[in-house]
Order: structure tokens, then sequence, then C-alpha cells
């Protein structure tokens, strides 16, 4: 009985919250939790070698009661793909979940360089082999936020620029 009587205890108090007259501590609100908030928005995106050529729009909100950062791609030629970013309170990093329409998944770590949001991974390519992935969101004086994703297939020796957009905007 006495089994039974703490367990219905411990659940009424599970669903109850904390007492009355307490609250609980606002969640995701550390000045840490606002380090992306840069990406937030309606944006147009362009890219192409003049940096002017239409390539997609993204949609960057935050979700989850402000825990999380949502991206919703949309490419020019039709491809979407889908992003959930966060911080990570045991490790102080961000971690992002993509998920492109090629079905390609990626998770990148990292966190704020130099005034830029740097995150990084390895990604597995058909071939077997691990690629380096750094994805790199810079904060532009004019309002813009530049991405670049750059790859590496020699364990960071060298980079290649696989994207380069230029968030704007979108009005």
């Amino acid at each position: 009985m006495r089994g039974r009587l703490s367990t219905l205890l411990f659940g009424v108090l599970l669903c109850t919250g904390p007492a009355q007259g307490q609250t609980p501590p606002p969640a995701c609100t550390s000045e840490a939790h606002r380090q992306f908030d840069f990406w937030l928005g309606d944006w147009e995106v362009d890219g192409g070698t003049d940096g002017k050529t239409p390539v997609g729009k993204s949609s960057i909100t935050r979700v989850a009661k402000g825990c999380a950062i949502h991206e919703n791609w949309r490419s020019a030629n039709g491809g979407d793909g889908h992003s959930l970013n966060a911080l990570d309170p045991a490790t102080g990093q961000w971690n992002q979940f993509w998920v492109g329409a090629d079905g390609v998944i990626l998770r990148l770590a990292g966190g704020i360089e130099d005034g830029a949001m740097v995150l990084g991974g390895t990604l597995d390519l058909a071939n077997g082999k691990p690629q380096l992935q750094r994805v790199t969101w810079t904060p532009m004086a004019d309002g813009r936020v530049s991405q670049r994703w750059e790859t590496s297939d020699d364990d960071g020796k060298h980079w290649t620029t696989s994207f380069l957009g230029f968030y704007r905007n979108a009005k």
C-alpha cells in the first residue's frame, strides 16, 4: 500500500508543478541562448559569383518556447531543407541537425568565433569516406547575414567553399 501511495503522491506532484506562489525559472533565456538571434527572420538568399543571384528563401524562427531555432529553407530550384538549432547547456555548444530534400542528414556543433557562428561536423559520403563540414554565419554591417559552407576531404588541411549565400531581409 505504501508503494502505491508514494507513486500516487509523486504523480500528483509531477502533474501540479511547483508549489503555489513559486514560478519555475525561465528556460533558455541566458545570453548564450541569444547568440544566434542575428539569423532570425524571413530572408531572400542571394549567391552566385556576384553574390546577387537569387538562390532561395529562408525563414528562421524561434521554437520550443525559445529553446531552439528552426530553419525552413526553400531553394530557387525547388529543393528544401530544415534545420533545428539549439544550445546544449551541458557542453555550452550550439548544435544543428539538418535534413535536406536530397536525404542528406548533417549534424554540426560549435559556437561563436570572432562574432560569427561557426558549426562543424563530419558527413559520411556515399563512397564511405568522411568529409569535414564547416558552416559560418556572419552578421554584416548592412543587416545581411553571410553563410559560407565549406568542405574538406583531407582532415581540414584544405577547405573548399561549396556554398556562399547572403541573407537579406525579405520585405
